[in-house]
């Protein structure tokens, strides 16, 4: 069943180049991937997912949990345009999209839940205190973000994430943020910080951080 949603989430780009990428991004964020990173968001209410890109992921987590409202956020018009679309052919009335910049993000209302995959090592160092300060603050009490990124080792590892982004969005800069470092900048915001490498076929240092709001029910 979930198979066939990423399906018709693919199929609801009609650029073949964005299918192919599609393709590419479900593939590294496997189903289990995605159905661990679901357990942690709600079955229902407001979601932020920040860096939503085309949309993907949104879409599936909205396809999937028709009581949450997700909202996505990416710096690219045209990727905010291509999702808008995607959710129109998909007949999804609990996603929207909303064109910013991480760097400058300040939440404007609250939610249950807010995620990010791969999005972290994106963002220039400097600013990532200040957008995991936002997202600490608009979350609700007992409130969850979720953070997918990869680790700096083993270093082979790391080093074949790089050349993929180098391959898949060459004027991108990164850097990357060793496990140790991210968990004590979520917890130096507020947040009380389970993680755990995601062990893959693929070689990717894969780590997940599930995020809770300190003083939550």
């Amino acid at each position: 069943m979930r198979g066939e949603i990423v399906h018709r989430i693919i199929a609801a780009y009609d650029d073949p180049v964005v299918r192919a990428y599609c393709w590419a991004r479900f593939w590294i964020l496997r189903q289990r991937f995605l159905d661990e990173i679901g357990r942690h968001l709600p079955a229902s209410g407001p979601v932020l997912d920040i860096g939503c890109g085309f949309g993907l992921f949104s879409l599936y987590y909205g396809a999937t949990g028709p009581r949450r409202f997700v909202r996505g956020l990416d710096v690219n018009g045209r990727r905010i345009a291509l999702a808008r679309r995607a959710a129109g052919r998909l007949g999804l009335e609990n996603v929207a999209y909303e064109h910013g910049d991480a760097r400058d993000f300040k939440g404007d209302g609250e939610v249950a839940a807010a995620y990010m995959l791969d999005i972290v090592h994106h963002v220039p160092r400097a600013t990532v205190a200040p957008l995991l300060r936002e997202l600490h603050r608009c979350l609700a009490p007992g409130g969850t973000l979720v953070v997918k990124d990869v680790d700096t080792r083993p270093a082979w590892k790391r080093w074949f994430t790089w050349a993929l982004d180098r391959a898949m969005a060459p004027a991108t800069p990164v850097s990357y943020w060793g496990a140790a470092e991210l968990t004590a900048a979520l917890e130096a915001v507020g947040f009380s910080v389970r993680r755990h490498p995601m062990p893959d076929v693929l070689p990717y240092p894969h780590v997940l951080y599930v995020c809770a709001k300190r003083g939550g029910a």
